[in-house]
């Protein structure tokens, strides 16, 4: 099994270096990296650069201009130029625990996609991680809550699988066989601003008959804090996903058909300009 890690970003570089040293640290490392970049400037591209050399992977830096926050469209643009038979989504504002991508190809199953979670870091905690005060995290470390999503320990792992219920998948932390997310035409791009994108991803990976593994106490990432990006499209993102669920839509109209052909695997990099001064969101 050969995977790709797609890493979405926005804007943040010292974030996105953080994440991208902790996935260099990795006890198995991925095939190939992906940055799915919702239209950084200049900066973002100078960490991705930096990491092109010292990576013993390839790293590729998928972008798109800058047209508010799409992330369902970088991410089917990543995953149509990715090489690899499965796919570990995270965002870029992740730090991950060493066995991150040994944990996820643990619980990959054929017919099944693997929804995992993060523990989140306190304000004061994350300006002290990114000003290099503090260097390593565990579940002890002051400042980290929902700690319990922090716990790496394998043989309650397997428990915890085995037992619990479904929840809505978060695409920070998920994972699938590219055939999977083909099969449902990856993201629906209807899906613009924060909210629900990944939801109903997972509900039509559900209608094609694609099961959820539940991953909790092993691929363990800690979530550094920021500002809530604005919330003004949740109720129409809402009102698509209910939509999904009425039609019982295993496909989406919008998504990454589109791309497949146009983004292969040798493309290496989408060159971008600086966005305009003053932008910033960020993912959530």
């Amino acid at each position: 099994m050969t995977v790709s890690l797609i890493i979405s970003t926005y804007n943040w570089p010292r974030a996105l270096y953080l994440c991208l040293d902790s996935v260099m640290r990795q006890s198995r490392l991925p095939d190939e990296i992906l940055i799915a970049d919702d239209g950084s400037g200049l900066d973002t591209h100078d960490v991705v650069r930096h990491f092109e050399r010292i990576s013993p992977v390839p790293v590729r830096h998928i972008w798109h201009e800058d047209r508010g926050f799409r992330v369902a469209a970088i991410r089917n643009k990543a995953i149509a130029a990715s090489r690899c038979d499965y796919l570990i989504q995270i965002d870029g504002d992740l730090i991950l625990q060493r066995n991150f991508i040994q944990d996820h190809l643990a619980f990959a199953r054929r017919g099944c996609y693997v929804a995992g979670s993060r523990g989140m870091l306190t304000r004061e905690l994350t300006q002290q991680v990114l000003s290099g005060v503090i260097t390593s995290l565990s579940p002890l470390t002051r400042g980290v809550y929902c700690s319990n999503n922090v716990m790496r320990i394998p043989v309650i792992a397997a428990f915890y699988r085995m037992f619990s219920p479904e929840y809505n998948p978060r695409s920070c932390n998920m994972a699938l066989w590219r055939e999977d997310a083909l099969r449902v035409n990856g993201y629906d791009e209807t899906f613009e601003g924060w909210g629900y994108e990944d939801t109903e991803f997972g509900l039509r990976l559900k209608n094609s008959g694609v099961h959820q593994r539940r991953i909790k106490f092993r691929a363990v990432a800690f979530h550094l804090h920021h500002e809530k990006v604005s919330r003004e499209r949740c109720l129409t993102n809402e009102r698509y996903y209910l939509e999904s669920i009425r039609e019982h839509r295993t496909r989406c109209k919008r998504g990454i058909d589109q791309y497949i052909g146009l983004l292969s695997p040798e493309n290496r990099r989408l060159l971008h300009p600086a966005p305009p001064a003053g932008t910033e969101r960020r993912l959530h």
